[in-house]
């Protein structure tokens, strides 16, 4: 018999018993919607969960520090290592640190799938605008943020149109602190910031009866607001993206960062400043599957990284075994449709024993009927995987519609729950046709089993 003749017979052995097959088929679409939905939903939680923090620029993030602390806020930085531009102790074994300076950013930023090297500054400043004057941390940076992370929409505004221009953005509380109603009105509005600079000399005016090498002066600039951000995180935010009450030009941030660090250091221990050495160092990899590979790469340089990469591990395999585990609920079900399957085989057996023994009575061999069963069963899970899909995506829909709405609601944001990739559609129909299989195995082999002397007496 060939394998045409064999769908055949199959197929017409299926449409001859409609409401039975039809049955079995719904029991098998119900199954493999419960499964596919049950991880569909693992997998939208995960984009949801990993992607929008691979979309804020963390995970491709590494931070890198030489061990010292410059000095940079109010008060100066802390412990350290030690070295140039820290006050800590030396290690015990009088390793050399290396600073976080310009040769720095060139060496780290010619290693391979590093795409980026920005140091990360932040510089004490005084903002005023009006009457109304706050003390505030300014938050440089790069221009290679701009639609990333937090800069991926802007509240009111623009981000900076370039990186030399005397130009600023705010968060939305710090807006509302400048102008406590309708804080739009700042857009393109010009703000005063003051901050201290080292007097660099005795020929520079400064205060009377002070060493001229300790002299600070404050300075002001007027920089216009271009932009309203809608919040700002905290201090551990990573990558050097974090959204200050004062955000300026990378470029504009160092050129005061190095005018506050000559006066602290000036007013504090009485030296100039050391120009183009940083605290930490942000590099940017071109893929986060990069950042371990990087962060391996820049501590045999002998530089201090870290990163979030492992936790970005650790959630994908919490993640992993999360789908896992939705999986083998949704196959609860698909394991009760295999039952159905098994029973609709054998009682095709019982009402086609004659017709089997009359097939092979006239030349049919034991694997031409084990051939038709298992064309049946696999054409059953074929129908009920293809129906359990859309049935799956169709509920996944309509959940996802209705949390939606909820969610969007309570003040949160939408997004996609259920998630149906291309990958999750072909394993769950061809998860359904080896059920399908597995359940038409038995009777198949008892079909071709039978005695066609005993089954053509079968009345």
């Amino acid at each position: 018999m060939s394998l045409r003749d064999a769908f055949g017979l199959a197929l017409r052995n299926l449409r001859q018993s409609k409401l039975r097959t039809t049955l079995t088929v719904l029991g098998v679409a119900i199954g493999i919607a419960s499964l596919a939905g049950m991880v569909s939903l693992g997998v939208g939680l995960q984009d949801q969960f990993v992607g929008r923090f691979m979309q804020s620029g963390m995970f491709d993030s590494i931070n890198v520090m030489s061990g010292s602390v410059q000095l940079n806020g109010p008060f100066g930085g802390g412990r350290g290592r030690g070295g140039r531009g820290g006050r800590g102790a030396r290690p015990a074994d009088d390793t050399p640190v290396k600073p976080l300076d310009d040769a720095a950013l060139a060496e780290l930023a010619a290693l391979p799938n590093v795409r980026e090297v920005y140091p990360m500054v932040r510089v004490p400043v005084e903002i005023k605008f009006g009457e109304t004057t706050v003390y505030t941390t300014a938050a440089g940076i790069p221009m290679s943020a701009k639609g990333v992370g937090p800069f991926q929409t802007i509240t009111h505004g623009e981000f900076f149109p370039g990186d030399t221009e005397a130009v600023a953005m705010l968060s939305l509380p710090m807006a509302n602190r400048l102008v406590e109603s309708n804080p739009e009105q700042l857009i393109g509005k010009e703000v005063t910031l003051g901050y201290a600079r080292g007097s660099g000399g005795p020929s520079a005016p400064g205060f009377p009866g002070v060493p001229p090498v300790m002299q600070v002066q404050r300075v002001e600039g007027r920089y216009r607001v271009v932009g309203i951000v809608e919040r700002e995180t905290g201090p551990m935010a990573m990558g050097g993206s974090m959204v200050s009450g004062l955000m300026l030009p990378l470029t504009k941030a160092r050129e005061i960062n190095t005018q506050v660090i000559a006066a602290q250091q000036s007013f504090m221990r009485g030296r100039a400043a050391v120009d183009g050495v940083f605290q930490t160092l942000t590099v940017k990899v071109s893929a986060p599957q990069h950042t371990q590979d990087v962060q391996e790469q820049i501590k045999k340089l002998g530089y201090s990284a870290f990163s979030l990469n492992d936790a970005l591990q650790g959630a994908k395999r919490a993640f992993l075994i999360l789908d896992i585990i939705l999986g083998l609920i949704g196959s609860i079900a698909l394991a009760v449709a295999s039952l159905g399957i098994m029973n609709t085989m054998v009682m095709s057996i019982l009402e086609r024993t004659r017709e089997i023994g009359i097939m092979k009575a006239i030349g049919g061999s034991d694997s031409d009927v084990r051939r038709i069963f298992l064309i049946e069963a696999s054409a059953i899970g074929v129908l009920g995987g293809i129906a359990g899909l859309f049935l799956g995506w169709l509920v996944g829909r309509i959940i996802n519609f209705g949390a939606n709405q909820y969610i969007v609601s309570q003040g949160g944001a939408a997004g996609n729950l259920f998630s149906l990739p291309v990958w999750l559609i072909a394993a769950a129909l061809g998860f359904a046709i080896v059920v399908s299989l597995a359940a038409g195995a038995f009777p198949a082999r008892r079909a071709a089993r039978l005695d066609p002397i005993q089954a053509l007496r079968h009345d």
